[in-house]
Order: C-alpha cells, then structure tokens, then sequence
C-alpha cells in the first residue's frame, strides 16, 4: 500500500473522530462528558449501520519439520499485508448488555508466503509467493457490552465465527506463464474470532472501534505435486482487523 493511499485513508478516519468527539464533549462541563446522547437508542430491538476498517491477512504456517529432501529450501514463512474491509451492520437486542450481530461484508487483503532458497554458490534468494484474496464475510456474533461510562461511553467484547468465501480463489487458475507456478488456495473458509471495542454516542449516531482477531480452522493449501505446495502441510488464515462502525 502506497504512502499517500494511507495519509488519504488516515485523514479521513482522523476527521470522522473529530467530528465525533465535539459532538461527544462539545457540550461538556467539568464534572462530565457532555449531557447524554441517543437515549432510546440500547432500548430499539434493531439498528442498522455501516463498517470500514484497516486488515493485515497472514497466515498461521506449518511446513515439514525436516526440509532437507528439498535441497536447498531452508525456511518458509509468512509475510502479512495491508488490505481493507467493507460491511453493513445488523444489530439485534437481546437484553440490556447483549447484542446479536450480522455483518455481512467484503475484505480484501493478500499475504505472502516466504521461500528462503540456498544455492550451491552460497547465494540466498527468497521466493515470494502471493496469495491475494477478496473475501465475501458472513460473520455472526455476540456483543457484550457494558454500562455507559462518562455519559456517552462504553466498553464491549465480541465473540463469534464466520463464513468466507475467497471471490478470487486461485483454486482453479492456471498461471499465463507456464514457467510461474502459483500457490493455491481452496475458496471456502471457517473461522473463529474474538474482539474488543468502544462505543461512543454522538448527538445523531453512534460511533464505534473496534480491534479483532479471526483464525481458520481450514487448512486452505491445495496439494499440488512441487516444491512450494508440498514443503507445507497446512495454511490456514490469520487475520488482524481495525474496524470503524457507524449506526
């Protein structure tokens, strides 16, 4: 990701938070962060939104113990990348302090998995091998949160799993160049996930972070007879997401 995509991309969330916190403390007093907003809004039975977050894809790697039947492989890795997520927000109220959620949503990103190669020159090279992915989310959660803290503040946990489908999947695709050999993966994903986040009231909506971790139960590595498919045994997602919520 180039330097000005993310000075774009930084403005702009840092904007959205200043807006936000006037709203928040704008009309605050020395005792407090402002008078309460949204009022009614934990008591409504649904609410809808819209997410945009921040992504680094990787992998959770294990490759043979021994790679010495490879000659000259001596480690393989995982490189992770920047990528970013789009959704729309379902909530449901359960109670006072639990929320269902649905968010349905787009994420791209892509990852890189490190072959480190010696020659019998004594030179090194390292191999990289992409694996880029638009994943289609189909994630459900419980949100656990707590009571407002300073008004128009509070804290809250996520636990859930979710479905994804690899848009773009490599599966199936043949390389335009017969010498290339491309690293596969299988389209279907599950993962399980966990998170933390705040949620903050604003005068028209709310505003929410939140930081999460998801990893696959799925090895998503299609066996292939080379070098690069079969010194692994498993790949399965590892994926860090920033998100920024508004319902």
């Amino acid at each position: 990701m180039n330097t000005i995509a993310m000075k774009k991309r930084l403005f702009v969330v840092v904007t959205l938070l200043s807006l936000c916190s006037t709203s928040l403390f704008g009309q605050s007093d020395r005792w407090s962060f402002g008078v309460p907003n949204l009022l009614k809004y934990d008591k409504k039975p649904f609410h809808f939104g819209f997410l945009i977050g921040y992504n680094q894809f990787d992998f959770t790697i294990a490759s043979k113990p021994n790679l010495a039947e490879y000659d000259s492989l001596m480690v393989v890795n995982t490189k992770p990348l920047s990528g970013f997520n789009l959704g729309i927000v379902t909530n449901v109220r359960l109670g006072k302090y639990f929320d269902l959620r649905f968010i349905p949503g787009l994420a791209f990103g892509d990852r890189i998995v490190n072959y480190n190669i010696q020659y019998s020159t004594g030179n090194q090279l390292v191999t990289e091998k992409h694996a880029e992915s638009v994943y289609l989310d189909l994630p459900l959660m419980i949100k656990f949160k707590s009571s407002r803290m300073m008004n128009n503040i509070r804290t809250y946990v996520i636990a859930g799993a979710q479905y994804s489908l690899d848009l773009i999947s490599a599966a199936k695709k043949q390389s335009s160049n017969p010498q290339e050999i491309i690293l596969k993966l299988y389209p279907n994903d599950f993962q399980g996930f966990a998170g933390i986040g705040f949620d903050f009231y604003c005068t028209y909506f709310k505003f929410s972070t939140e930081l999460k971790m998801s990893f696959g139960f799925v090895n998503l590595l299609k066996e292939e007879d080379n070098m690069y498919a079969t010194s692994v045994t498993s790949l399965k997602s590892k994926i860090l997401q920033i998100s920024f919520t508004f319902e």
